[in-house]
Formats: C-alpha cells, sequence, structure tokens
C-alpha cells in the first residue's frame, strides 16, 4: 500500500526528468504526484460528513422478549466513499436472531460489523431482531470507523465515543409460583381507612398526656415552656411497603458471586414491588448495591405514581453484582428515613448474624418486618421470633 514517503521518491524522478530531459520519467512522476495529492485529500475528508443512527423498536424490555434494531449510515457530502468498514461494539448477552457478533477482544462484547461502498449522499439500512435473554443494563458502542480513497493509498480511522443503552427487567414472577400467598403475604393489612402516624414528619407540638411514650418528648419544647411538651406527627392513612434487597450472595465478598442466586433474589424483589403496587401499597426500594459507575447504594423512595414500577424496575435492572455494604448496617443507617408504619420486606440469600440482629432489632422497636429468604439462605426458625419469614426456592 502507498504511503505519503511516496511523495519524496516522486520528486526526485521529477527533478532527475526534468534534468535528464526525459518526458517518459517527468510524465510519470507528474501522475505519481498528483495520485497521491487526490488520494490524501480524499482521505483526509474520508468520514466528513458520515452519520451513523442505532434506533430500537424498544429500549425496555422483559427477559424473552425480542427488540427490532435498525442500523443506518448516511455520507452527506458530495464525495463518494469506495469502501467504509463499521465496527459497532454490541452486547453478547443480546445475540441477533439470524447470524452472529464478530468476536472482540473483551468476552462479553462482540461487534457488529459492516464493509460498504456508499455513493453521495446515499443511505444505507440494516434491520436486526435481538433476543433479551438476561436482565442487565446494556451499552451499544462506542463505534469504529474506517475508510479511505479511491486508489487504496491511505486509510484514516476513527472511533466514536456514540452509545445507546437498552434495559431489560428482572423477570416478575407470580406470588403462587414463588411459594407466597397470593392474600396478606406481609402479614395482617391495616385498613387503609385507619389513620396512624408518620414519626419523620413534625407538623407541631403539644402538651404531654399519660398515654405519651417518653420517646415524643420533644426536649427544646419542653425547656422553653418549662412544662413536658410533646411531638405531634402528621397523620396519613397509606399504607408504605419497601423492599429492602441483600445483593450479597456469599458470606464473604472474596468468595464471588453466585449468578443464579443473584438473579433470583433481584426476580424476588421485582415481583413483590409489582404486587404491592397492584395492591394500592406505596412501594419503595432499597438496595446495598449500586448503579453503573456509581458508588451510592440504589434508594427509590415510596411511591404511587403510575411510573412508580417503571422506577423500581429500572434500578434492578441496572443493580451491579457487588455489595457496596453489608446488609445489617445498611438498614441501620436508612431505616430512620423510612415512614413509621412501612412495612419492610427483606429479599435476602444469604443467612448473616449481622442482618439477624438488624431484624431483630428492628422488630421489637415496633417496625413491622418481613424476611423472605431465597435459595436457601434461610435463618432458624427460633431465631427470627415473631418476624414474619418465608423460604423461597430461586425462581426458574
Amino acid at each position: 500500500m502507498f504511503r505519503r514517503h511516496w511523495f519524496f521518491p516522486g520528486l526526485i524522478i521529477l527533478l532527475a526528468g526534468l534534468l535528464l530531459r526525459e518526458s517518459p520519467l517527468v510524465l510519470l512522476a507528474t501522475l505519481v504526484l498528483v495520485s497521491l495529492s487526490l488520494a490524501g485529500l480524499w482521505n483526509r475528508y474520508a468520514l466528513v460528513g458520515v452519520q451513523y443512527q442505532r434506533q430500537f423498536a424498544e429500549t425496555r424490555v422483559f427477559p424473552g422478549e425480542t427488540i427490532d434494531l435498525t442500523v443506518r449510515v448516511l455520507n452527506r457530502k458530495p464525495i463518494p466513499l469506495p469502501w467504509l468498514e463499521l465496527m459497532d461494539t454490541v452486547p453478547l448477552k443480546l445475540p441477533p436472531l439470524k447470524g452472529q457478533y464478530a468476536i472482540s477482544s473483551v468476552p462479553t462484547l462482540g461487534y457488529l460489523s459492516h464493509l460498504v461502498d456508499l455513493r453521495w449522499y446515499e443511505r444505507v439500512s440494516w434491520h436486526y431482531r435481538l433476543m433479551a435473554k438476561e436482565r442487565g443494563y446494556y451499552t451499544f458502542g462506542p463505534l469504529t470507523l474506517r475508510s479511505g480513497d479511491v486508489f487504496g493509498f491511505f486509510e484514516t480511522e476513527s472511533r466514536w465515543e456514540q452509545n445507546d443503552h437498552l434495559i431489560v427487567y428482572p423477570r416478575l414472577v407470580p406470588l403462587e409460583k414463588l411459594g407466597l400467598p397470593s392474600k396478606q403475604p406481609f402479614g395482617e393489612t391495616r385498613s387503609p381507612q385507619r389513620i396512624f402516624e408518620d414519626p419523620s414528619r413534625t407538623i407541631g407540638i403539644r402538651d404531654y398526656q399519660r398515654e405519651d411514650a417518653f420517646k415524643r418528648i420533644h426536649w427544646k419544647a419542653t425547656a422553653r415552656r418549662q412544662a413536658l411538651q410533646v411531638r405531634v406527627y402528621e397523620p396519613t392513612s397509606i399504607l408504605h411497603l419497601v423492599i429492602c434487597l441483600n445483593i450479597a450472595t456469599m458470606r464473604e465478598y472474596w468468595q464471588g458471586v453466585d449468578p443464579v442466586l443473584l438473579e433470583g433474589t433481584i426476580s424476588v424483589a421485582a415481583s413483590l414491588a409489582d404486587y404491592g403496587l397492584l395492591e394500592r401499597y406505596s412501594v419503595g426500594l432499597l438496595a446495598n448495591g449500586s448503579l453503573p459507575e456509581s458508588d451510592q447504594p440504589i434508594r427509590v423512595l415510596p411511591g404511587r405514581s403510575p411510573g412508580q414500577l417503571t422506577a423500581i424496575l429500572e434500578a434492578l435492572a441496572k443493580i451491579t453484582p457487588f455489595p457496596i455494604a453489608d446488609m445489617g448496617s445498611f438498614l441501620d443507617s436508612e431505616v430512620s428515613r423510612l415512614p413509621w408504619g412501612a412495612t419492610l420486606v427483606v429479599v435476602n440469600g444469604v443467612a448473616d448474624e449481622g442482618l439477624l440482629a438488624t431484624l431483630v432489632h428492628l422488630r421489637e422497636a415496633g417496625r413491622q418486618v418481613v424476611l423472605v429468604s431465597v435459595g436457601g439462605g434461610a435463618f432458624p426458625p427460633g431465631a427470627l421470633r415473631n418476624i414474619v419469614h418465608y423460604n423461597l426456592k430461586c425462581p426458574d
């Protein structure tokens, strides 16, 4: 393949031809220099005006569903491209139904490869149908482009950080298939009309009465008024349900990850959130895992809006497999932010003494706690005292 250093031999031949007055040498050198100049200019602008687009029919799907992907490339300039190579990075866990990806150096990634020639202002499209096999947050890109001049003298390459994302939600399973009762799985439910108080929201103070709990006393107001004062909390009739997911699948983090157990606990958490919203709970999510490229735990505040289930499923789809804190300490630090009347449903896959101590403490403090053990990570029945407990197999 010719390179730029051919300019120098061309100039030498041209000078020799002029000095020796040899017309064939002059003609040959002129052709070489003109061709190289034209090829260099062509190569310089080869990738200018090239546009690449991925278009998904859906960007959020469930496992087992298919995704239609359309890939388009457009040459938006009056200079044709004799050849254009496209190498688009794609996740192997979303394989095409027909054909296969080109292999890359990263085990989890492949390439969607195309080699095409484009006339001026020409557009070319390719259509694919991908299979969503597993829960996850998948990235398409970056893109590598290569092209060159019509003579094949030069080539140019560019890497575009043009990324698109696709979310595969966790699998939802009916409570009956999980082995949970379809009626009141979280224990006896308060009547939606019953009003109770939320200690996280103080709306005033009043004089102390004999039946008031000691923890209600407002000491600063008492000092000011020289008489015992207690807090008045905001009344509410909303039933809160908080799914607390422990993503640890081994007793020690250095032991690795059990992917089957991890997906099982995430699927159970998603199914419980779906059930809770159908039953008109205000549902939230806590998890001691993090989102991609983040070190913050996952928190979705309780709510009943139409988009609440989507927010919870997206958070569960994006969750990474390594815990950022042990579940017992995590719950201790987070529980004060939750409504007092909330039912805490802890989805857990590994028995841990620290978590057990936290659950018992929360129950003794008056919190409504439900433990859902998945995949054999159950505690001894007597250790849980009066905590509602279910022991489930991993969902298929």
